[in-house]
């Protein structure tokens, strides 16, 4: 996202001449550093770039900023292989691997093995992160096109051709990846600046049409305060629906980043100990939450898929090398569950639990937050229970107060940190 915003930046910016080059090294350091697929992003301005290299005749002066940003990025890919090699202990293009693996991994590999969505997953999606900006942002194209034919004189050819390339990218992007099986949220961020863009660029154009004083046009007899009341009301409405939305989630499932501080008390952990983790394991955050000296380990639950492997310890920076080089023992590539993650429940010293009352247990899914014989609770967070909680308390911030109707109040679960009592 960030590459892309950068990229996109230097594409724009055409003080001092055009950019191509650094344009290019952005969107590459993104492609090869991040995720190869965000690299098909800047092929709408590239093309943009040739078109007007070529009828103003300056096409080599294109040509060379092209080569230019390819050596930039044959220089970051360069310096990838090194770094991957040294740490993998092999040669290895891991940008080429992720698109082979995605694109020709064959039967039983590619992205569909993790699950699949309907193809409304993004549209809902951005339309929950980004209200009316979403909207704002697939109106672009039809909004220009309105402006192009009834309003011809705000519309120069230059304008239309520049306005067409830079709208295309959010369009491309979310057609394409509409169009997978396999979808994801994160899918989305390599094209945020994009949204934003079109976006901004509906919102303009909009302003431009709702600011004429043109007699002759109905918005033109308008008076200036309604118009100005109509735009703040818009911008309003966009501001307060992220602020409940950005609350909303934070209140509702913030519970995995706060349980673990009881763990960096001293008097609380030792090292050796291993906090487990049963079906809470795709919450889990990372070891960073944890104590130097502590693990995060499995048992078992309902999920039948890979869960995540594990480096050895390193000591030294020689056996980090030697670690990172070593393939971790039952990984595939197709999804497989390998029982060798596992631990008994009685190798952990610590658990992660979360109980719903709208959840039902299972032999290997019980209620160890209400195991009091076994377990206390160190710490316990609520959780936001979407099985019992109406939609709109799912999308937005909704107050816990007496007044709110209990069909709209948001219900809560428990999500805790739980110690294993010791036997007297």
């Amino acid at each position: 996202m960030y590459t892309s915003m950068l990229g996109l930046a230097a594409f724009l910016d055409w003080r001092g001449g055009q950019k191509v080059a650094q344009g290019i090294m952005w969107f590459g350091l993104g492609a090869i550093v991040g995720w190869p697929f965000a690299g098909a992003l800047v092929m709408p301005l590239l093309l943009e770039e040739v078109i007007i290299g070529f009828i103003a005749g300056d096409l080599w002066k294109v040509i060379s900023g092209i080569l230019g940003g390819a050596v930039r990025c044959l220089v970051i890919l360069a310096c990838e292989v090194v770094v991957d090699y040294a740490f993998l202990g092999k040669f290895a293009v891991v940008p080429w691997n992720i698109v082979a693996y995605n694109i020709f991994g064959g039967d039983g590999r590619g992205p569909e093995i993790f699950g699949t969505e309907p193809w409304t997953f993004y549209f809902r999606n951005l339309l929950l992160n980004f209200n009316v900006w979403f909207v704002f942002a697939l109106c672009a194209a039809p909004f220009l096109l309105l402006q192009a034919a009834f309003r011809p004189r705000a519309t120069s050819k230059e304008t239309l051709f520049r306005t067409v390339t830079l709208i295309t990218p959010f369009y491309m992007w979310l057609a394409i990846f509409t169009l997978q099986p396999h979808k994801e949220e994160r899918f989305m961020y390599p094209a945020y600046p994009f949204l934003a863009l079109n976006a901004a660029i509906s919102f303009h154009m909009l302003l431009s049409y709702i600011g004429s004083n043109n007699p002759k046009e109905m918005v033109g007899r308008l008076p200036a305060k309604l118009k100005l009341a109509a735009v703040m009301s818009v911008v309003l409405v966009a501001i307060n629906a992220g602020l409940l939305r950005t609350l909303g989630m934070i209140t509702a499932y913030r519970a995995p980043l706060k349980v673990f501080e009881p763990l960096e008390q001293l008097s609380v952990t030792q090292a050796g100990e291993s906090v487990c983790f049963g079906k809470e394991w795709y919450r889990f955050p990372s070891s960073f939450f944890l104590p130097n000296g502590m693990r995060a380990r499995f048992i078992r639950s309902e999920f039948r898929g890979l869960l995540p492997g594990e480096f050895p310890n390193a000591p030294d920076y020689q056996t980090l090398l030697e670690g990172t080089s070593r393939i971790p023992a039952g990984m595939n590539d197709r999804n497989q569950e390998d029982p060798g993650k596992y631990v008994d429940v009685s190798e952990c010293s610590f658990l992660v639990d979360s109980s719903f009352s709208g959840r039902a247990t299972t032999d290997l899914e019980p209620d160890y937050v209400h195991d009091e014989a076994q377990w206390e609770a160190l710490a316990c967070e609520s959780f936001l229970d979407a099985s019992q909680t109406s939609l709109l308390g799912r999308l937005i911030w909704i107050p816990d107060l007496p007044m709110v109707p209990d069909r709209f109040r948001r219900h809560w679960g428990e999500y805790c940190l739980l110690r294993r009592r010791k036997s007297d």
